[in-house]
């Protein structure tokens, strides 16, 4: 990748800065985790079982946690080594929850957690063909984040995201069902938006369509992540909308605080002190596209 400094009418290149330690790009990730990841801070190396984890993170969208491995060189498996510490984190689940209990002074439950959503992220400046084409599975929660510095303090971080044509991990179980990453894929699920679509009807997938469209429509930078009770609306890291699908309709969140989204015609109900699964306090129930319009303009103040 090559960065530009724009001076007047003239650009130069700005020179890339290699990180001398994995220690410096863990310490650039931990200190500004929530502002990179959205991620709550748990722990850094994190030892279990003779295992040490470079940064232990919690994800309060998923009620999840998350495992940060930072590499400088690329000379390693990102499967074997992903796939080995989702495993240890199923088997030693306890564990995991008393470093989190102890280290953010709560109350978590095993039975809070949703494990099926746990994954492992490795940072690196960058990642061999090989290694990128390991981790294309679109059910396998192994993710692959390049970084790189540049002078004049500016960081370039890119999620790289699995191909549209990306295959299923599952033929692989059935090849080896005893391996690590069968017993991995059997209890942990990366959501597709076609296992949201299929807990709607006809009608409803049609009305989530017209609504998804105009959404995307909203911003060229809006990204579409499914969840597993929602398929959430994201510009960078923040939650824009969220939509679930139900047998006769859908449901809208919109990601707003109580009292700062300006609804004059009252269309959306006050979730702040009610569960619900989506973010924000504003809730829509829709069964057609009457609002679709003035939908949007509510979304829009979210941007």
């Amino acid at each position: 990748m090559i960065l530009y400094k724009r001076s007047s009418s003239h650009i130069t290149v700005l020179k890339e800065i290699p990180f001398r330690l994995e220690k410096d790009i863990q310490s650039l990730f931990e200190k500004n985790l929530d502002s990179l990841t959205g991620l709550t801070f748990v722990k850094s190396e994190f030892t279990i079982k003779s295992n040490r984890i470079d940064t232990l993170a919690f994800d309060t969208d998923s009620k999840s946690f998350t495992i940060i491995e930072y590499k400088r060189d690329r000379n390693y498996s990102v499967v074997d080594q992903g796939v080995s510490y989702l495993n240890l984190m199923l088997e030693y689940k306890a564990d995991f929850i008393v470093e989190y209990n102890e280290n953010l002074n709560q109350h978590l439950k095993r039975e809070e957690v949703d494990w099926s959503q746990t994954r492992v992220i490795f940072v690196s400046p960058s990642f061999t063909d090989f290694q990128k084409q390991s981790t294309n599975f679109k059910d396998l929660s192994i993710e692959l984040w390049e970084i790189k510095q540049f002078e004049n303090d500016l960081i370039y971080i890119n999620p790289l995201k699995k191909s549209l044509s990306a295959p299923s991990i599952k033929p692989l179980q059935t090849t080896n069902p005893s391996s690590e990453i069968a017993k991995v894929s059997r209890e942990i699920k990366v959501y597709q938006e076609e296992d949201l679509l299929a807990r709607g009807s006809d009608e409803s997938i049609e009305l989530y369509e017209e609504f998804k469209t105009a959404i995307i429509n909203l911003d060229n930078d809006l990204e579409l992540i499914p969840k597993k009770e929602y398929i959430a609306f994201k510009k960078g890291r923040n939650n824009i909308a969220d939509i679930t699908l139900l047998k006769k309709g859908i449901k809208i969140w919109i990601n707003q605080k109580k009292g700062n989204l300006d609804d004059p015609k009252k269309l959306t109900r006050d979730v702040n002190d009610k569960g619900h699964w989506g973010n924000g306090d504003y809730e829509l129930s829709l069964s057609d596209n009457k609002n679709l319009e003035y939908i949007m303009s509510l979304i829009k103040q979210v941007l």
